[in-house]
């Protein structure tokens, strides 16, 4: 194919990308009261029972933001599989032995983020937020603060999952040394703390809760890249 016929090529592929987040944002519309609720499910486990909105259409908008994101959250893995399909044909039959089970693994590493946010850690973080109250410091939690919230620590915790993958990619390239990465472990530990504090609220909770399981998938990862070497070295 020449350079024109690979741009056409990549256009109707995002087209078609674009198409499905469309799709899938209509039809999360149509249950977005049910995924609102859904949404609102770790504050109630934090105590509280209802959020309030501040503007006349906040509560629209975030019903659309709300169907939006969980539409195309839906559809990622055919974005993602669409995507890849372009790329494919330029593989060698070995580099897609490893790129394909690393690209449905980072796949499943970001909705295992975006869960353990969600289901755990979220609670913890808004019981903890509300535990500051005083009878003089009344709660009054809006909605656009709770969702937005919500949706900064799932999205940083499902990129922070992928970290293992990335150690593995630039193993795999070549990059880096699997043996200097472990030796190397208090470097990234720290760095781990930082990204982690930059990224959470203010409160040593959430900040331990998302560089623990980042640290266990990170060692976790330079152990697999150093079978992995020793197996192509064997």
């Amino acid at each position: 194919m020449t350079m024109l016929e690979h741009i056409a090529e990549l256009r109707r592929d995002i087209l078609w990308s674009l198409a499905l987040a469309i799709a899938g944002a209509v039809v999360a519309w149509f249950f977005s009261d049910q995924i609102v609720n859904e949404l609102l499910e770790p504050a109630r486990k934090a105590g509280q029972e209802s959020l309030y909105f501040t503007a006349p259409m906040e509560a629209f908008l975030l019903k659309l933001k709300a169907s939006t994101a969980v539409g195309l959250f839906l559809v990622l893995p055919l974005i993602l599989f669409k995507l890849y399909s372009f790329v494919t044909p330029g593989l060698h039959p070995h580099e897609k032995r490893v790129v394909t089970p690393m690209l449905v693994a980072a796949t499943g590493l970001f909705y295992v983020g975006v869960a353990f946010c969600f289901f755990i850690l979220l609670p913890l973080v808004i019981r903890f937020a509300m535990g500051f109250a005083t009878e003089q410091l009344q709660p009054w939690l809006t909605a656009r603060e709770y969702f937005g919230l919500a949706v900064r620590l799932c999205l940083a915790f499902g990129l922070l999952f992928e970290l293992p993958m990335v150690v593995l990619a630039l193993s795999w390239a070549g990059v880096v040394q699997p043996r200097s990465l472990l030796r190397g472990w208090r470097y990234a530990l720290v760095l781990i703390l930082v990204v982690s504090a930059v990224l959470t609220p203010p409160d040593v909770i959430s900040q331990i809760m998302l560089a623990g399981p980042v640290m266990v998938l990170y060692l976790a990862s330079v152990i697999v890249a150093m079978l992995m070497q020793r197996r192509r070295r064997g």
